[in-house]
């Protein structure tokens, strides 16, 4: 979630595996709440590895997450949890520890941790403690198990950083550090990273954070190491335009709003790139090195960051989108590299032209070639839903 005229979230959890299984015993979630421009995170560590870790860890997430974006009380969200896991048979105990991040539109932030780890709020890169209470449980079942919770209100350049103690305990038994690592080296480790990669992102810091907890196992975690870090960070804007507008008459306008956009800007479409160049009376060029043997070529429009054909580039955008993980390394083509840019972006502005392109109504095109108000859709879907971006369309 961002808040447009303030700040970004850019929230990432990078994990690897218990040596030895094929899931992870941890568990992130995040939820964009936007009715209310809320943005609620979840990291849950199950007792264990492997599949029966998971299954409590994926309870405990879904749980505190939903009861969370529902406004439940602290008590009920923790009762509610952990009266509805699962018994251990081995251990007779249902066992699944949290973090639960709440971030509201204005930056108030509410942080209920339940055995994690605790967590570290940098403000810059200097350690910010928000005055953590503790709150005892009082249920029957629950009676005296304790949360530790916090309020505070989240500036500019602000992380926060969240793990399941496989990071904090990473290295245990060796001769260097045979109790863990720690958490207080832990934090002196995040500082250096954050101090000598100020501009970092929130996906290498926690990777970086990974790969440090893995490397003092022998890169054989002896328990699944999670990381997830929230970074409220200056928002990076970018225009998707494509299509032209409904009406002739109205190009010259479509082209100037265009221009006058603060912010990187793609066009998706040869049509509208020639109105832009025409009305604007800018440079225009067609690309003949062809990088993707599926898609036309780029070209290119003077002022314009990338220039691609429109549909059948739009719909490979969705698929690729769809398919998205972090693993995932982007090629060269036109559809790559607008999936690059969006993601790299966080406010996400989209201009649809209205005018209907005969072309993409001939029967004999593949079934597959959907008009381009419906694949612009699919795509603000996603990058809404999945990436958290904050999304604005507007039709010409």
């Amino acid at each position: 979630m961002a808040q447009e005229n303030n700040f970004h979230l850019d929230i990432e959890c990078r994990q690897k595996f218990h040596v030895g299984e094929l899931i992870c015993g941890d568990v992130f979630l995040s939820r964009k709440i936007k009715e209310e421009g809320r943005t609620v995170v979840v990291l849950s560590d199950g007792m264990g590895s492997g599949v029966k870790a998971n299954v409590l860890a994926t309870l405990t997430a879904s749980m505190a997450i939903n009861f969370t974006a529902e406004h439940k009380d602290l008590q009920s969200i923790a009762a509610m949890i952990m009266e509805t896991l699962p018994v251990c048979s081995v251990r007779k105990v249902s066992y699944s520890t949290f973090t639960i991040v709440d971030i509201e539109e204005d930056g108030t932030t509410t942080i209920v941790e339940y055995d994690n780890p605790e967590t570290l709020i940098l403000r810059g890169h200097t350690v910010f403690d928000p005055i953590w209470s503790d709150v005892i449980l009082n249920s029957e079942i629950n009676k005296g198990k304790e949360l530790k919770t916090c309020t505070f209100k989240a500036q500019k350049n602000d992380r926060i950083f969240f793990w399941s103690d496989g990071i904090v305990q990473s290295g245990m038994g060796s001769k260097a550090y045979p109790f863990g690592y720690g958490r207080e080296a832990l934090s002196e480790f995040v500082q250096q990273l954050v101090i000598h990669t100020p501009d970092s992102s929130s996906n290498r810091l926690a990777q970086k954070v990974v790969n440090m907890a893995a490397m003092r196992d022998g890169d054989k975690p002896l328990d699944d190491c999670s990381c997830g870090v929230i970074y409220f960070r200056e928002p990076r804007t970018l225009l998707l335009a494509s299509g032209p507008a409904y009406e002739m008459k109205n190009d010259l306008d479509y082209a100037l709003r265009i221009q006058a956009f603060e912010g990187k800007k793609i066009i998706a479409g040869g049509t509208t790139a020639e109105i832009v160049a025409r009305e604007l009376k800018l440079k225009f060029d067609i690309n003949q090195q062809a990088l993707d043997s599926d898609l036309p070529p780029t070209s290119f429009v003077e002022g314009i960051d990338l220039v691609t054909e429109g549909i059948l580039t739009l719909a490979m955008v969705a698929k690729i989108l769809d398919r998205y993980t972090p693993e995932k390394r982007l090629g060269l083509g036109p559809a790559d590299q607008v999936v690059k840019l969006l993601l790299e972006s966080d406010n996400i502005t989209v201009f649809n032209g209205t005018q209907v392109n005969i072309a993409h109504h001939d029967p004999t095109l593949p079934m597959e070639l959907e008009i381009r108000r419906t694949v612009l859709k699919r795509i603000v879907h996603l990058l809404e839903t999945k990436f958290l971006k904050v999304v604005r369309i507007e039709y010409f």
